[in-house]
């Protein structure tokens, strides 16, 4: 019966989408981000740092950021870093429209491009925030949402000791964890050397989130990690 067809198209669209928490894969390896929306004080740091250590991390860009720090946003670049899509004006995503979000990203992407030459495919909704149109409008503009499975919780300012506890003993941390952190947290410039070294004391590998996401056919399980289809 029509009714019945009708009932679960509608079920089959009414499924709640996830972004890519983490990916699924049997290689150690991991991915260390940067939301940039605020201050710049600490990037020089942080690059080196990421320098000193041959990591390449992604740093999540909101597009006010870029208008304001164009010149770190070319170190960034210049530095191999990933950059990513923060959006334009970090506003709650899922109270905006599809075109409202599409304008967030694409100012963003412009500002990017037209600076770096670079075209962004991932994409950090601010504050964590997403709905299913969130996630839909951003694959229709040719981005991947990205959240995390490991978060440093360096904006709540706990101390270096805290921090490094919660990234290295993290129970979510493992192969294909996305970790979060912020390029102006007060204590993460002194123990970004520590963790990643931790990290690769660990075994693990990291790399940029460009390099862990699974380009091809994927689902997504029910904790958000992207499953390539075989």
């Amino acid at each position: 019966p029509a009714a019945a067809k009708v009932g679960s198209f509608a079920a089959a669209n009414l499924e709640r989408k996830l972004p890519i928490y983490c990916v699924q894969t049997e290689e150690p390896k991991v991915s260390v981000s940067f939301d940039a929306a605020w201050g710049a004080d600490d990037t020089d740091e942080l690059l080196r740092i990421l320098d000193e250590n041959d990591v390449k991390a992604t740093f999540f860009l909101c597009g006010y950021w870029v208008e304001k720090y164009p010149e770190e946003v070319k170190k960034i670049a210049e530095a191999g870093h990933d950059l990513g899509n923060h959006s334009a004006t970090h506003p709650h995503m899922a109270q905006q429209t599809a075109g409202q979000i599409t304008e967030e990203l694409q100012k963003c992407h412009k500002n990017v491009k037209d600076l770096t030459g670079i075209e962004m495919d991932l994409f950090r909704p601010p504050f964590g925030e997403y709905d299913n149109e969130v996630i839909e409008t951003a694959k229709q503009n040719g981005y991947y949402t990205i959240q995390w499975d490991v978060d440093s919780l360096d904006w709540k300012e706990q101390g270096a000791e805290a921090e490094i506890n919660q990234v290295l003993n993290h129970k979510h941390l493992g192969n294909g964890s996305i970790i979060l952190f912020h390029n102006d947290a007060k204590y993460t410039p002194q123990v970004l050397d520590t963790i990643l070294k931790g990290l690769k004391n660990k075994g693990f590998d990291i790399v940029p989130i460009s390099e862990l996401i699974h380009r091809g056919e994927y689902e997504m399980d029910h904790e958000g990690r992207q499953i390539p289809k075989t």
